[in-house]
């Protein structure tokens, strides 16, 4: 694994801040607009991107994920995007709004996947770093193994 792609999951573990409002992203997408820094968008559950995106495919980005999350997560609050430094972002967390999980299984230690990150790192294949919990692998060869 290279530097930058544990650079990567270090920060994926890191502490972030919770995105809570609508004008907090507005606020957060605007910052990434004008920042310098070059990004790779993951979507998590396909290959990782080797290359960071033009500011130009960015811009396409960040205006297509925001009218996804503001018309499937309708809500008035947002609470399903987290930056790891609201002035100066270099990993965004993004959660699809079909796929948040269950607050129930946040005591099995299984946190659920984000749908999409935004990073200055070259992501690594979070499934594959993150494999699931063997239990549920353990039971099913269990009932079938008689």
């Amino acid at each position: 694994m290279s530097n930058q792609q544990s650079t990567y999951l270090e920060k994926y573990q890191g502490s972030f801040y919770g995105v809570l409002r609508w004008h907090q992203l507005d606020e957060l997408w605007q910052i990434i607009r004008n920042n310098q820094q070059s990004y790779f968008v993951y979507q998590v559950g396909e290959a990782p991107p080797e290359k960071s995106i033009s500011s130009k495919k960015l811009e396409f980005f960040v205006n297509e994920i925001n009218t996804l999350l503001r018309k499937e997560h309708n809500e008035n609050y947002c609470g399903i995007v987290y930056t790891d430094d609201k002035n100066n972002p270099t990993f965004i967390k993004i959660y699809d709004p079909n796929n948040l999980g269950s607050s129930c299984s946040s005591g099995s230690g299984a946190k659920p996947f984000p749908g999409w990150t935004i990073s200055i790192d070259k992501p690594s294949d979070l499934q594959l770093a993150f494999p699931p919990p063997q239990n549920r692998k353990r039971w099913w060869k269990k009932i079938f193994s008689s």
